[in-house]
């Protein structure tokens, strides 16, 4: 029965424009530091954050971009509410190149296929909406269940020349750059 209810919610699921109100679901969802950074990196500044410090980003600070057009926040959302949360954002002149980020899934919902299916929708909507030939996103590789999760929906590793390693938390955190084109 339980999984019945899965399956259902997952069919229900949609990506739409982040509201003022997600921000109180979204920092619920972060709970503690650790999570924060795996989330924002150095982003925020002192946690604990507030629905407050992400209205104020997204709505007042256009997420920290200079360009008026080229900032999406999505929220994901079932029959019950938000179930996660991304950013999408154009990193080059020509808006061909969208960057992913601040991807965060309910954590009473992770390992159900929810971040996946969340991905999927964000990615078919920056190439199909936003007409992006190329997504990437980063993630740290203390975090091998988002890392997978982006696998599975079709990233693949950007060669680097140099690791990015940022120092977080007193700790080093290598930071794993992916792509996805179009085809």
């Amino acid at each position: 029965m339980k999984k019945q209810l899965i399956n259902k919610s997952m069919e229900e699921l949609k990506i739409r424009p982040y509201k003022p109100k997600d921000a109180e679901t979204i920092v619920g969802w972060i709970k503690d530091e650790r999570a924060l950074r795996k989330w924002s990196s150095d982003r925020y500044g002192a946690y604990p954050i507030t629905a407050g410090d992400i209205n104020y980003k997204y709505l007042e600070c256009n997420g920290d971009c200079e360009e008026p057009d080229n900032f999406y926040p999505m929220t994901a959302v079932d029959a019950n509410g938000p179930v996660g949360h991304l950013i999408l954002r154009y990193t080059n002149e020509a808006k061909t190149v969208i960057r992913l980020g601040f991807i965060i899934v309910d954590d009473s919902k992770r390992g159900m296929g929810y971040g996946k299916r969340m991905i999927q929708m964000a990615v078919r909507y920056a190439f199909d909406m936003l007409k992006a030939e190329k997504i990437t996103l980063g993630v740290f590789d203390n975090n091998p269940s988002a890392y997978y999760c982006y696998k599975a929906v079709g990233f693949r590793e950007i060669p680097m020349e140099q690791e990015l390693v940022f120092e977080i938390l007193g700790e080093k955190w290598k930071c794993i750059e992916l792509e996805v084109n179009r085809e």
